[in-house]
């Protein structure tokens, strides 16, 4: 299976230029596994790596990873992993898990501001194509990686006119500089174009900016308070006259500085505050995040909206929206202005530690809010604020007398860290913080437990078992001490040890129940439930399902619902029959899939696989088996070691595949691990069997060969397995699959899977 390429940063203005730097980067890429595009700050880099990545055709698909807002270097194979859909489970290194799945694809995977962490990027970079043959890396940097085998394209400002090159519009469109500004102008003062009589004003401008696109776009929107002649009048005078900075460093960065301290000089003093200010957060942030960390000290809280807006009106922030509310970011060479600005004034302590409040904040708001309607906008809300907190995190362990409130926020978002699956993050940074916090401190309790349950879940049992023991040492809260029972009760399950998870279990749900805490007290029930079933009670672990399953109903909570109805679907499969568990399982899916709760999908297709053995649907089985084995993968995960129902699963596979045939079931298989994950959640949603192979005279846009290659990748071939399959040169084979993907406008081996087995069951030739 084949997650989709990750989302490209959106050109929200038109792209202009660059015709030749495209071309020389598709050259290069299909010559070498690693281009590095090299340049200063606002020349571009990340639009025409977008714009590369975008027109770029790659089998396996691109993903593109923005690093500006990952500060450690331990974080980068994570951010990489999480980019590509990988959720590992397991304690491999991330490094392992990034390998593993692009070992055999055919991938474009884009490295967007490698600078800060150029080393790690380097090493990173080196030891994935040394494993990876199929796949290539864009870079993009204001250095080189410096490792063998890359190659460098300067990126450079944009083409301007010398003083004596334009006297009329036609002679000032021929520079990408000159159709840059207009294009940008005109979103100022719609109608805006080159004539004849602004022509050598627009040269005047360019030449004086020395072509840098940042500096181009942040002048044009001066026309909002400037005339054009104004504007090329002042920047006509010497750039010293423009800025109040050092002049320091090669000529185009000095001309970008100056043009940027040009736009913090028209600034009001709040607007400049806010600014810098502004320069802590990470990625994107809220309005009412802006509020507490930018209000204050000379800029009145009420008034931080209106300052928002007036620097977006300047093209200092950029707005965006995501899940239907609209967030604010700064290009990264203004954040650095900022961060800069923040330092030299001596308060960047003060707002950082107003930046780690908030996120304190937020993460107290989440531990006491978790359970109820709102989960699905929390999670939602944590994904967008992920690069914020580990922000604030980061501030925990470099500030002195931080720690304890770090680990606090890391224990405190636990259900996010295990939905997203992000266990080794989440162990990072409580190893961090408790080697910080004092001995006493009692937030160490619920950190060590957290951790021993990631640690089980890894299946790092020695570790948990220390873990658990430290934490059940220190522990004199009843509560908590309620919580590590049910991790505990959850290790014995795992050891298939029913009779002490049960006892385990029913004593913290009792605990739990006494003391009101209902997000512990639906954790150890639907556990428990599974434990009775285990011990030989299937009817009472379905009973207290149901009542789980009702709270949650009645709550509007989704986390603990969706897994309720796993166990429930998992019991009848061992206890009852296939249409019951079925019942269960798909409601369950459906739910899964609001909060992203990959583990839990793969938990469930994999039960709905023996479902549809235990109906005699061999295809289906077949197919949805290859799915989940795919989602188990990008897990990290082998279904063997996590399922208690993993002897009815190879009892399921040797039925189906003695009911297909070898070859017939190993077709259905290759074609589920070839869809895309949300291809495979619709067929397992839906009760239709796709077909299987397309190979026909009727094969739509292509040729019979092409229709017989586009079967064969839905099998999961590759172009090698197809060329000997076939008996021609693989060169013929990547051919052929290069028509496919132009003919049917796809970008990925996935698409064409997935286009496969949408197409009407037809006869073999």
């Amino acid at each position: 299976m084949h997650e989709g390429p990750e989302q490209l940063p959106v050109d929200r203005t038109s792209y202009v230029g660059r015709d030749e730097e495209l071309a020389v980067a598709r050259k290069l890429l299909a010559t070498g596994p690693i281009v590095t595009l090299v340049g200063p700050g606002g020349v571009g880099k990340t639009r025409l790596a977008a714009r590369v990545a975008t027109e770029a055709r790659f089998n396996d698909g691109v993903a593109f990873v923005e690093l500006a807002d990952v500060g450690d270097p331990l974080l980068l194979a994570g951010t990489v992993a999480d980019r590509l859909g990988l959720r590992d489970q397991s304690a491999r290194p991330a490094v392992e898990a990034v390998v593993e799945h692009l070992r055999d694809r055919r991938t474009l995977l884009v490295l967007d501001n490698c600078e800060h962490l150029v080393g790690a990027c380097g090493e990173f970079v080196a030891a994935l194509v040394a494993v990876c043959p199929r796949l290539a890396v864009l870079a993009t940097s204001r250095q080189s990686l410096g490792i063998s085998g890359e190659r460098l394209l300067s990126v450079l400002p944009l083409a301007a006119p010398k003083a004596d090159e334009v006297v009329r519009a036609v002679d000032a469109e021929r520079f990408d500089s000159v159709r840059l500004f207009a294009d940008r102008a005109a979103a100022v003062l719609p109608g805006f174009t080159v004539t004849d009589g602004n022509c050598q004003d627009i040269a005047r401008v360019c030449r004086a900016l020395e072509g840098l696109p940042l500096a181009i776009e942040l002048a044009a929107v001066r026309l909002r308070a400037l005339s054009l002649s104004q504007i090329a009048e002042r920047l006509s005078r010497p750039m010293s006259l423009l800025t109040v900075g050092r002049r320091t460093g090669p000529s185009r960065q000095q001309t970008l500085r100056a043009m940027v301290d040009w736009s913090h000089q028209l600034c009001s003093e709040p607007e400049r505050l806010v600014w810098a200010r502004a320069s802590v957060f990470s990625g994107t942030f809220g309005l009412e995040a802006a509020e507490q960390v930018c209000g204050g000290a000379g800029v009145e809280p009420g008034l931080v909206l209106d300052l928002v807006d007036a620097l977006l009106d300047k093209s200092i922030l950029v707005r965006e929206e995501q899940d239907g509310l609209a967030r604010y970011r700064m290009l990264e060479t203004l954040r650095e202005y900022g961060h800069d600005r923040l330092t030299a004034s001596g308060d960047a302590p003060r707002v950082r530690r107003l930046h780690r409040d908030w996120y304190a904040e937020l993460t107290a708001r989440l531990e006491s809010g978790w359970v109820g309607k709102d989960q699905i906008a929390w999670v939602a809300q944590l994904r967008n604020e992920h690069a914020n907190l580990r922000t604030a995190l980061d501030f925990c362990v470099t500030e002195p007398g931080a720690a304890t409130v770090g680990l606090a926020m890391a224990t405190r978002i636990g259900p996010y860290w295990g939905i997203r699956s992000l266990y080794s993050e989440a162990r990072m940074w409580i190893d961090r913080t408790l080697a910080l916090t004092p001995a006493d401190a009692p937030e160490r309790v619920g950190a060590l437990r957290l951790h021993g349950m990631f640690a089980l879940l890894q299946g790092d049992r020695e570790a948990a078992e220390c873990l658990l023991a430290e934490a059940e040492e220190r522990c004199a809260d009843r509560t908590e001490g309620a919580y590590i029972a049910v991790v505990r009760g959850m290790a014995a399950l795992f050891a298939f040890d029913g009779e002490r998870a049960r006892d385990l279990l029913d004593d913290a749900r009792a605990v739990f129940r006494e003391s009101g805490v209902l997000n512990g007290e639906l954790f150890a029930a639907y556990l428990g439930a599974l434990a009775a079933a285990l011990c030989g009670d299937p009817d009472k672990g379905r009973i207290r399902l149901r009542e789980t399953i009702a709270t949650c109903e009645r709550m509007g909570e989704v986390s603990y619902h969706s897994l309720a109805l796993w166990a429930l679907s998992s019991i009848e499969i061992l206890f009852g029959d296939p249409a019951t568990a079925k019942r269960a399982a798909l409601p369950a899916l459906r739910l899964t899939g609001l909060i992203d709760n990959r583990i839990v999908e793969a938990f469930l297709v994999t039960n709905l696989v023996l479902i549809a053995g235990d109906k005699g649907e061999h295809r289906r089985c077949a197919l949805l088996l290859g799915a989940a084995d795919s989602m188990w993968t990008a897990l990290g995960t082998d279904p063997e070691e996590v399922g208690w129902l993993s002897g009815r699963r190879r009892d399921t596979i040797a039925a189906t595949r003695e009911a297909l045939g070898e070859s017939a079931f190993a077709d259905a298989r290759a074609a589920g691990r070839a869809m895309s994950r949300r291809e495979a959640v619709r067929v397992a949603l839906n009760d239709t069997v796709p077909a299987i192979t397309t190979v026909a005279g009727d094969s739509g846009p292509l040729t019979r060969r092409e229709a017989e290659i586009a079967g064969l990748i839905a099998q999961g071939l590759t172009n090698k397995d197809i060329a000997a399959r076939l008996f021609i040169a693989p060169r013929t084979a990547e051919t052929h699959v290069a028509h496919i993907l132009a003919k049917l406008e796809f970008n990925t081996r996935a698409q064409i899977a997935g286009w496969v087995i949408r197409q009407p069951e037809r006869r073999q030739p």
